[in-house]
């Protein structure tokens, strides 16, 4: 059987914190109904704080932040009436192009159309704009991630979001926003997650990623949008009985959203360590936040990702050529320093090759076998 890694060494994703006491605690002691029905009120606690946090008018818990994009486009789509399912204008870079496509088409019966996006992660508005254009005025759902993780965690500013979300409603599109780690782009600019919510029609928000709560996501909105969301999420079997239990450890999390910024410290002394290493590239977003991307020369990620574990070192390859180091509350100076001289040390024994520029990610030609649904 496969051993453990250390905690504090294992950076494959920020879905790899554990319930601590006061979660578990939380869990044990939660007031439960039955959210099927309806009258679970440790849900419908997360659910209005969520939904006071983004600044909607209602929010939804759901099993997963990938079920929460699905039901974002099917209660788009169903908005839409007799008018058909929309197109849906995403990022070549986000999670859903990458890993949510097949269940979009699947599920949603919907049609993605992936669009360049800027070195900060944005979507293209001249591209958005023309993909909007040729719809013909079919309905259309446009969609942007902050943070933007194939840009190592980039945050995005509310004005970035407000121009691609007034482009979009210009053509009368639904603006969604996977906002999986909206929290981290909120700590790093230093402005409230509703802020940053503010410009669009929906937005998916993560609780189990660096705020450290085992599971869920939540589907934010207004009443009409998030009502048609909740008979989407029981067609597909996503309601959960006495899920108070899921949602106590969430309202925990939810406390610890100022916590982010040590996480975020502590990926910038990664960083710092990395830039020393000759031999390794770096991966520089313009506002970062929990996540460090490197490379070594020579390497392609899957390799170097292999020699790292060989040090007890784990990290997540992906198909920008680089690999992901995403830290959480579990890293400490111990963990940086540690993969430091583990990436040292691989970069030391690599074979010599012609490195390239830092800058916007390398081509997508690599696998992504690595890659998980919800990392």
């Amino acid at each position: 059987m496969t051993q453990p890694a250390d905690p504090r060494l294992d950076f494959r994703s920020d879905t790899r914190t554990v319930p601590d006491a006061r979660m578990r605690a939380a869990m044990t002691a939660a007031e439960v109904g039955d959210d099927v029905y309806g009258d679970d009120p440790t849900v419908a606690l997360l659910e209005a704080r969520v939904a006071d946090l983004l600044g909607t008018e209602d929010a939804l818990l759901t099993p997963t932040g990938t079920m929460s994009n699905l039901l974002a486009a099917l209660a788009a789509a169903g908005s839409h009436g007799p008018r058909g399912a929309p197109l849906l204008v995403v990022g070549e870079d986000t999670h859903m192009a990458f890993l949510e496509a097949d269940g979009l088409r699947q599920f949603a019966g919907i049609e993605l159309l992936p669009v360049p996006q800027r070195p900060d992660g944005l979507p293209d508005p001249d591209a958005v704009a023309a993909v909007l254009a040729a719809g013909g005025g079919r309905p259309a759902v446009v969609c942007l991630e902050n943070t933007s993780m194939m840009r190592s965690g980039n945050a995005l500013d509310a004005a970035a979001t407000r121009a691609l979300a007034d482009l979009a409603h210009r053509y009368g599109a639904h603006v969604h926003l996977d906002g999986a780690r909206l929290a981290n782009a909120a700590v790093a600019l230093g402005v409230p997650p509703a802020e940053l919510a503010a410009p669009v029609d929906s937005v998916a928000f993560s609780v189990s990623k660096g705020l450290g709560a085992p599971v869920g996501g939540l589907l934010c909105g207004t009443h009409a949008y998030v009502a048609r969301a909740r008979e989407v999420r029981s067609a597909l079997g996503g309601s959960m009985h006495q899920s108070g239990v899921i949602a106590a450890p969430a309202l925990v999390a939810l406390d610890r959203l100022p916590e982010l910024a040590a996480d975020h410290a502590t990926a910038a002394a990664l960083a710092a360590g990395f830039a020393t290493v000759p031999g390794a590239g770096l991966l520089r977003p313009p506002r970062p936040t929990n996540m460090v991307m490197a490379r070594v020369a020579g390497l392609t990620p899957e390799e170097c990702a292999r020699r790292l574990a060989g040090h007890g070192v784990r990290v997540l390859p992906l198909p920008n050529g680089f690999v992901r180091f995403a830290v959480h509350r579990a890293h400490d100076m111990i963990g940086v320093r540690a993969a430091v001289d583990a990436l040292a040390a691989v970069a030391a024994t690599a074979p010599v090759a012609r490195t390239t520029s830092e800058g916007a990610p390398a081509g997508r030609g690599l696998t992504t076998t690595a890659w998980t649904e919800e990392s």
